[in-house]
């Protein structure tokens, strides 16, 4: 069993009536208010916000402010019980994407949607991450990156990269990721 999923499921499970609702209306800006009517349970509106990509086994902030607002310490301390163990799981570990995914990242700045652009990437997601990492342009291009990895999972090879570098024309940036 995921153990982000079992961590939703606690955090579902202790969740009152009154609570839940208290969720569903700080959610109203992210969610139509139809799907949200039809919400009976703190796991079916986790469901919407997963599919939204509003939360995520590595995005918890969401979750986060919704747990602080509704004065749950108890489950926000369940929470923090995850991001700390989260770290020793076997999809954190550094692969051998790491290498040039940090070359990259140290050498273009904003032109990383363009580059992503080119390797593919929905628009929406690169407007969620930069949303998201508003005023950070490396941390943008670091999770846009790894965002990538994911959605391409074993087909996300340096090769590509390389290629979507040179079709960007950061030539310069696809040398250095060969070397």
């Amino acid at each position: 069993v995921s153990p982000f999923l079992s961590l939703l499921h606690s955090i579902s499970s202790g969740l009152s009536d009154t609570e839940l609702s208290a969720m569903k209306f700080l959610c109203c800006d992210k969610i139509r208010k139809r799907k949200l009517e039809a919400v009976q349970s703190g796991l079916e509106l986790f469901i919407i916000l997963m599919e939204q990509q509003e939360i995520a086994s590595d995005n918890l902030e969401f979750l986060r402010k919704l747990l602080q607002h509704i004065d749950r310490g108890d489950l926000l301390s369940l929470l923090v019980q995850f991001e700390e163990e989260e770290p020793h799981a076997p999809d954190d570990q550094p692969d051998v994407h790491e290498r040039p995914v940090a070359v990259i990242c140290d050498r273009i700045g904003r032109e990383w949607k363009k580059l992503m652009r080119e390797l593919g990437m929905p628009e929406v997601k690169l407007d969620r991450i930069e949303a998201a990492h508003r005023y950070d342009l490396y941390e943008q291009l670091v999770q846009a990156l790894r965002e990538w990895q994911r959605w391409k999972g074993k087909d996300a090879k340096v090769a590509d990269l390389i290629k979507a570098l040179r079709g960007c024309s950061l030539n310069l940036v696809a040398d250095i990721v060969e070397e």
